[in-house]
């Protein structure tokens, strides 16, 4: 997270600058958002997010209908309800929570409901641990939602207005993830900007008293076509992220592409971690090393055209993983791309510079297994 203020000058406009921990900044995106319909069940590491926003509603800072709901199951489907009576809709979970409401991440996704959730990224039990990595939020990424990885509290303050904007224009419900604990719990400079959003926006409302069924029975070629479409539009997502990108920070769009102009050599990551891997980056480059780094912003809609791009070395370092290899290993490789794959992380297991340092050049000197794990 040390690179995390590296957007600064490219911001538009100018705002007040706060301490803020990534979960404080999300909460304050929300504020501006102006949501109409805020459903919170608290779990580590979100709930100062649903806090902080309950502290909003209490006080009259945020004019919004709080509905704290007896499971996360329940919270998305407050949110699914709300948003299809045309309500601006929030909410936030991690881990757990996540698998909790999965049922309900597919209905809303399927309903083609514009929706914003938080996810404070955490492992999923057993063994139990409350720590961070990317199991959870990478198991949406079937569901049909799009999926958003910030590095720092800025970058989760600007996509997360970016998600209102995007997810209102697209019908599909938008997800921001970011590392728990070194990111929800730790305070960085976030300059808030008092963006103003555009008027909500969705394909369709349904209301008391019409005559209408609502996901009633779907068979055979209907069913096929709506998920045809949710997919086709997932993926044309990313021209509305890439063309909203100047107004929420001007991060790169779906990719951040960190000193990849003349690499020889490409890393592929996502999340908060990424701050310490650019200063192993800058230590092997001051050594002469050619190699840069492809940050995945976006897991949903997955970056093709920017990973087919890539030079013909490349290493993709995971926190969750399918099996014995890592899920964003398995989606790079999948784009025809040769991949050296490294699982790290998982639990909250510390990588630092140092160690990414060691795992980088080991991948310089061709000393890396197809695929490895960093226990």
């Amino acid at each position: 997270m040390q690179r995390s203020m590296q957007a600064e000058g490219n911001r538009n406009g100018s705002g007040v600058k706060r301490l803020l921990t990534s979960n404080e900044a999300i909460a304050e995106a929300v504020k501006i958002a102006k949501p109409d319909v805020i459903a919170a069940y608290p779990i580590t590491p979100q709930s100062p997010i649903v806090e902080k926003l309950a502290e909003m509603v209490e006080s009259g800072e945020l004019d919004a209908s709080f509905v704290r709901v007896e499971s996360e199951h329940s919270a998305m489907a407050v949110i699914h309800g709300a948003a299809t009576a045309g309500a601006r809709v929030f909410t936030a979970t991690s881990s757990h929570g996540l698998a909790y409401m999965f049922e309900m991440c597919w209905w809303i996704a399927g309903s083609r409901l514009p929706a914003v959730m938080a996810i404070a990224t955490r492992s999923i039990g057993a063994p139990w641990n409350i720590h961070g990595d990317h199991t959870d939020i990478m198991s949406l990424r079937d569901a049909g939602w799009i999926i958003g990885m910030a590095e720092s509290a800025q970058e989760a303050f600007d996509m997360t207005l970016q998600a209102f904007a995007v997810s209102e224009v697209v019908n599909i419900p938008f997800a921001v993830g970011i590392d728990a604990f070194t990111m929800s719990h730790t305070a960085e400079i976030v300059e808030i900007r008092n963006a103003k959003l555009p008027e909500r926006r969705q394909a369709y409302r349904i209301l008391p008293g019409m005559e209408v069924a609502v996901n009633a029975v779907t068979m055979g070629e209907a069913r096929m076509k709506a998920r045809y479409d949710l997919a086709i539009d997932l993926e044309k997502s990313a021209e509305v992220i890439e063309r909203t990108d100047g107004e929420f920070g001007s991060y790169g769009g779906l990719v951040e592409k960190y000193r990849l102009e003349d690499a020889e050599y490409a890393v592929v990551m996502a999340g908060g971690w990424c701050g310490d891997a650019k200063d192993a980056i800058d230590m092997l480059r001051d050594e002469g090393v050619r190699i840069g780094m492809l940050r995945l912003r976006f897991i949903r809609p997955f970056p093709e055209k920017a990973v087919k791009e890539l030079p013909s070395e490349v290493l993709v370092v995971d926190r969750a993983n399918t099996g014995i290899k890592g899920i964003l290993g398995m989606e790079t490789a999948a784009c025809g791309v040769e991949v050296k794959n490294v699982v790290a992380g998982i639990g909250g297991l510390d990588v630092g510079v140092d160690d990414f340092y060691r795992l980088f050049g080991k991948f310089v000197d061709g000393k890396l297994e197809k695929v490895e794990w960093l226990i």
